[in-house]
């Protein structure tokens, strides 16, 4: 069966309680992937969680936790790859200088997000564009 195009495209205010909500959404698409000949509820859980990630990191760190702010997140797919987005509109950060987490720096507040997002997806990345940045995240679908 052929697999329709989805594209979601979803505009959060700046509030932490609608995580659950999001990476929700995420996990409910990923369990629906035809093509995925992977563990699909791993799979989920893995979406359910980057999601709840990057959207806390732009909610607390980018958007500050301006509440007038808000968050947009685009999932689609590409080729054989889900692609996620999370845009904002904070001033962005290099995220090649965000430290592994390690024994010396685990309780930092800072990079232990970032980290595990590039541990459970394919390729990541952070660019600025006009009026905020976008969070990008690929995952292979194999």
């Amino acid at each position: 069966m052929e697999e329709k195009k989805i594209q979601v495209d979803i505009k959060v205010p700046n509030q932490t309680r609608y995580l659950s909500l999001i990476g929700k959404i995420g996990e409910d698409i990923a369990n629906e992937l035809y093509r995925y000949s992977g563990d699909r509820e791993t799979l989920a859980y893995h979406i359910n969680l980057v999601l709840t990630e990057a959207m806390a990191n732009a909610i607390r760190h980018a958007n500050a936790s301006d509440p007038d702010k808000i968050v947009r997140v685009v999932i689609f797919f590409e080729a054989d790859e889900l692609v996620i987005q999370v845009h904002d509109s904070g001033q962005g950060f290099d995220i090649n200088n965000i430290p592994t987490p390690n024994a010396e720096n685990i309780l930092e507040d800072r990079g232990r997000g970032i980290s595990l997002i590039r541990s459970l997806m394919d390729s990541v990345c952070y660019r600025t564009m006009k009026g905020g940045n976008i969070l990008e995240m690929t995952k292979k679908l194999q």
